[in-house]
């Protein structure tokens, strides 16, 4: 991958340990608003600036099959917030470029289904230590 783009570190020890990570989810909520409206504009042929639900992000959250790495008894909100770390981790760490990510966003008309497979290509490409 080379020289390390920013100044923080994004290196974390386990997938639990990104699904959990408050800091991550708040860089992704920004990241994954850009790469929809980005998928969006694309669409319709116009700029277009949109917000993700989150229950849109709790639902590819769990058909991607990653619910059961995060505890029980989990609002919508903090599946969310994991799905959000764990795209921008793998961006971040040159696992998924932004392209590809609008890419698989925008060829998907259902917007839970573009984030399943945008969540699914991201657990397949990180690793860990």
């Amino acid at each position: 991958m080379g020289a390390r783009r920013y100044l923080f570190s994004t290196i974390r020890g386990t997938l639990s340990e990104v699904l959990t990570d408050r800091d991550l989810a708040s860089l992704g909520d920004a990241y994954v608003n850009f790469v929809y409206s980005i998928a969006f504009s694309n669409r319709r042929k116009k700029p277009l600036g949109v917000r993700v639900k989150g229950t849109l992000l709790a639902e590819g959250l769990r058909q991607a099959g990653l619910r059961h790495s995060l505890g029980s008894r989990m609002s919508r909100h903090s599946l969310a917030d994991a799905g959000e770390a764990l795209i921008v981790y793998a961006w971040l760490n040159g696992n998924l470029t932004l392209d590809e990510s609008v890419a698989i966003v925008q060829k998907n008309e259902d917007p839970v289904e573009g984030a399943r497979l945008l969540l699914e290509t991201a657990k397949k490409r990180v690793t860990f230590p």
